[in-house]
């Protein structure tokens, strides 16, 4: 390494974490001086990025030197660290995934991490994410690769299994799930210390606290969600489903509209760190208990385009914009990257990483997300409790899904993923209709898939 590092981001003309980790880098002072490489296969997406990218650099005082490139050779070569969030047709595929599957017969909330739907999510991901990978190897092998494209799990186990990168997997659900439920507490999320384990988007809290007094918050959360204002009448549900039809509804809705998350809570005494969107992905009673959510893939799709209309007109104007005053995300990817390079240690919430006793009850090798302590010597997660049950069940059916995607997308065999299908608690029950569902995708995403 030398005195500054190169951070490259592959996929940087997305608007999901484009924005945040440029952001994140520019306003954190261990990574003064660092070469902040945008590299995505879009030119004009691109372009953009890197324009919205210059504004913020040079609000902060140009704290990075800057650059960006549609070649992955330049982009990669002497990188010290790349930050991937790459996808192909993201919200095309998608509704796809949601809308075929259901048609055909399953019961999905979401279809972007578990569920048939998922299958090809994962095979789609999977693919993008080992060329990618193969492009390190070639250009950058020494680089540490921080991986956000979903379905989490499924890719990082692939990334692991079928490559030699250093890598690790990071999701923003936790840090999220600790902000929302400080929020309904009344408290400052700055203030709460929470540990939680599981596997991605799928992870619970085994410590909620006050980080002043030490008083344990589990209980208040547990009392909160007792409460009759959160058994939804159907007035409330109608209600949010109107208002679902509006971005910014939506999105709350999406964060605190949560009668499934209510029903484990009351159920088991456990509580999700994520929103019915994500945990119902994993639960064959989803449906059965929130049955009256907006589709996320049309909420997320339409939140897209705003937030490109934003940053169109942003790079655009000759409006002064107080991009100084913008602070660093709940995103932890930067500060993993600024522990290593400085060697400072730093606790974060989630790292998605094989398991290595982490999880005692939870098979080796699977993918699973926990805390960790980061430093010069990398990441070094926590060990944490047994999964209680019934949620170590659910856990184990998604090892074996997450065996069976991969191999399918490490060897290219289709039968594998059309066995993950046919295995999956939310796909059509008749193996017929499954089989239909999977010639169906398999022929519409032909061009994208490993097989």
């Amino acid at each position: 390494m030398g005195q500054t590092p190169k951070i490259t981001m592959v996929g940087a003309g997305g608007m999901s974490f484009g924005p945040s980790m440029v952001n994140d880098v520019v306003n954190t002072p261990e990574l003064a001086g660092s070469r902040l490489v945008l590299h995505d296969i879009n030119e004009k997406r691109l372009r953009r990025a890197y324009v919205f990218a210059a504004k913020l650099n040079a609000a902060h005082g140009a704290p990075v030197v800057l650059d960006r490139t549609t070649d992955p050779a330049e982009a990669l070569q002497g990188a010290d660290f790349v930050i991937s969030s790459a996808e192909i047709g993201r919200f095309r595929y998608w509704q796809q995934d949601f809308e075929i599957a259901n048609r055909h017969g399953a019961r999905q909330i979401n279809a972007e991490n578990g569920g048939p739907g998922a299958v090809f999510h994962s095979l789609r991901s999977i693919k993008t994410t080992l060329g990618i990978c193969a492009d390190i190897e070639k250009y950058s092998p020494d680089a540490f690769l921080l991986n956000l494209s979903n379905p989490m799990s499924r890719v990082t186990l692939a990334v692991n299994r079928g490559t030699k990168v250093r890598n690790v997997g990071m999701c923003h659900e936790m840090p999220i799930g600790v902000y929302r439920l400080a929020l309904l507490l009344r408290r400052r999320s700055r203030d709460i210390e929470a540990k939680a384990s599981g596997i991605n988007h799928f992870t619970f809290f085994t410590e909620f606290r006050d980080r002043q007094t030490g008083e344990d918050l589990l209980p208040h959360i547990r009392d909160l969600f007792a409460r009759r204002i959160f058994d939804y009448p159907g007035p409330t549900v109608a209600l949010v489903r109107m208002l679902s039809r509006f971005v910014l509804p939506a999105a709350c809705a999406d964060q605190f509209y949560s009668p499934l998350v209510v029903h484990v809570v009351r159920e088991y005494g456990i509580v999700p760190c994520s929103v019915d969107s994500h945990i119902g992905e994993y639960l064959p009673l989803a449906l059965d208990v929130a049955g009256d959510h907006a589709p996320p893939v049309e909420f997320f799709e339409h939140l897209d385009r705003r937030l490109e209309r934003l940053a169109n007109w942003a790079i655009a104007t000759h409006v002064p914009l107080p991009y100084h005053r913008v602070g660093r995300s709940l995103e932890e990817v930067v500060p993993v990257i600024a522990a290593m390079w400085t060697g400072t240690p730093a606790r974060v919430m989630a790292v998605n990483v094989p398991n290595s006793g982490y999880l005692p009850n939870v098979a080796e090798g699977a993918i699973v997300e926990v805390g960790a302590t980061v430093d010069g010597d990398g990441i070094h997660p926590e060990t944490m409790p047994p999964v209680v049950d019934p949620i170590a069940g659910y856990i184990t059916t998604q090892v074996a899904l997450q065996d069976l995607i991969v191999e399918s997308a490490l060897t290219g065999n289709p039968d594998l993923a059309l066995q993950a299908i046919i295995q999956d608690p939310c796909s059509p029950p008749d193996e017929s209709a499954c089989r239909e569902m999977f010639d169906e995708l398999r022929a519409l995403q032909a061009a994208h898939l490993p097989f």
